[in-house]
């Protein structure tokens, strides 16, 4: 009997470890063969993405081979001349405002080399480039794709926009590069860029277009900058920014950079902007600008409320020239100017931007805020002077630098006889000069310099440094400051907010 229970038991348990084991073991199996082969279809490349690639390839191929005969390599070679500001060499003034550039000598002179780029424009041999490539050259070089090398001669240049063009006397004619239209140009366009980066000749580099209508770089007086990311390094300036199509759209000009060399962010100046300039500096041998004879900023909230602004639009006239078209139209100080011909402007670039392109002797309108009401005023634009310029005992107070305000940081002294001369001021010439700034105060952080003349507070004008003390003992801690502001002739406003 037991031996009956037993045998009964013992093919029980042999059931149940083969009914688990067998499953267990094959999935094991599956396992094992899973890991040595994870991908046992591999994807499958399809013959319509092959084709894509290799037609956007052949679009690259296609244009670098038809463009690239067209740009230059440009050496130059200059004598720089290096000498003291003569302002400086007075005891007087540096008594206040230090010795910030060498400490006199002989002027001493030296010769640069550098290297740029340019692109063909003409078959008999006009070449453009930037105007900071052959600055200060005496000799201009050019060198073909095929190292042919010819002297270059200036033909004209403007520095407001950085364009230049040069020419040289081919001994055939030469291939020509085809003008595109910036205008058409969007964020996200594919370009090449082409050049001599670092003196390597005819190099091509891709990406798309970042940004557009770049201004306020701080590197030319008119920014209308197209960004991109294809690579430009030192060597690329004056080289073309091509679309697809082998059109240049742009002439590659400057980069941002923290080293020296390509970071992702390069600008170019519109095609558009370019030939407007061609076409004035090979006709007219200058370039003719439209011009009103105002300084203007930008509003800012802090100046938006000070003007009691309805919004934070439009563009505020700091400063209008003696003589110029807006004073005899009747412009003042504190206007904002919001729409040009019927068209709102949207900061200070845009403005002066539109205005240099309005031919001198046509009438335009503004549309102003003055004093809280809105009105038109016609001026007639007139020509962009070749050089603007204006009339042109005991030492002076200073002021403490510690206020509980923002203006924390700022030392300032009286105009007398002999600073006003040293800042080429006129006698009639109001306010206090700043004589000292705080390293790391908001005042540094806010633009404002030794040497700039303070002429009002909050709109309250500042003829002494009593008048000065008075008005920034009463300001308080968290307010905001307007001042007006005198610096090389020009008036600005610098808003101080804590």
């Amino acid at each position: 009997m037991k031996t009956q229970i037993l045998k009964r038991f013992f093919i029980g348990v042999m059931a149940l470890i083969i009914s688990v084991v067998l499953p267990l073991s094959s999935q094991v199996r599956k396992n094992v063969d899973a890991m040595a082969d994870p991908s046992p279809d591999p994807p499958v490349i399809h013959k319509k993405d092959i084709e894509a690639g290799l037609a956007l390839q052949k679009t690259f191929v296609t244009v670098s081979k038809a463009v690239i005969p067209s740009v230059v390599n440009i050496s130059t070679t200059s004598l720089i001349t290096t000498h003291q500001n003569p302002i400086f060499n007075d005891p007087f003034f540096r008594q206040f405002f230090g010795t910030p550039f060498n400490h006199g000598g002989p002027p001493q002179k030296h010769v640069e080399r550098s290297l740029g780029s340019g692109f063909i424009i003409s078959k008999d041999g006009y070449i453009v480039t930037n105007y900071h490539v052959i600055k200060h050259a005496t000799k201009v070089t050019v060198v073909l794709l095929d190292k042919s090398t010819y002297r270059a001669k200036v033909v004209g240049k403007d520095p407001m926009t950085d364009v230049a063009v040069i020419r040289i006397h081919p001994r055939h004619d030469l291939p020509v590069i085809q003008w595109g239209a910036s205008r058409d140009v969007e964020v996200g366009t594919i370009v090449l860029a082409m050049g001599s980066p670092f003196g390597l000749t005819q190099s091509i580099t891709m990406g798309i277009v970042s940004a557009l209508k770049r201004s306020n770089m701080g590197i030319e007086q008119y920014e209308n900058f197209i960004q991109t990311d294809a690579a430009i390094n030192p060597g690329n300036s004056g080289g073309p920014l091509i679309n697809l199509k082998g059109e240049v759209i742009g002439m590659n000009t400057a980069i941002y950079t923290t080293n020296g060399g390509y970071e992702g962010i390069g600008f170019a100046i519109p095609v558009d902007m370019v030939r407007r300039v061609l076409k004035d500096l090979m006709t007219k041998g200058k370039v003719v600008r439209g011009w009103l004879g105002v300084s203007i900023q930008n509003v800012t909230p802090v100046i938006a409320k000070q003007f009691r602004l309805p919004g934070h639009r439009g563009v505020l006239v700091s400063d209008v020239l003696a003589d110029s078209p807006a004073k005899k139209a009747g412009m003042k100080r504190g206007d904002v100017i919001l729409g040009l011909n019927g068209q709102n402007v949207l900061d200070a670039n845009d403005l002066r931007l539109r205005v240099s392109q309005i031919s001198p002797g046509t009438d335009a309108v503004l549309s102003i805020i003055r004093d809280g009401r809105r009105r038109n005023i016609t001026v007639r634009v007139g020509e962009l002077p070749a050089k603007l310029s204006m009339m042109g005992g005991a030492a002076p107070e200073k002021s403490p630098s510690h206020f509980d305000n923002v203006l924390n940081g700022i030392m300032v002294m009286d105009l007398d006889h002999d600073i006003r001369g040293q800042l080429n001021l006129p006698e009639n010439t109001r306010g206090v000069v700043i004589s000292a700034i705080a390293p790391g105060s908001l005042a540094e952080a806010s633009g404002l310099k030794r040497g700039d003349v303070i002429q009002e507070i909050n709109r309250h004008a500042v003829t002494s440094v009593h008048a000065y003390i008075r008005v920034a003992r009463h300001i308080g801690k968290s307010e905001n400051v307007l001042l007006t502001v005198l610096r090389d002739g020009h008036h600005s406003y610098v808003s101080l907010s804590p």
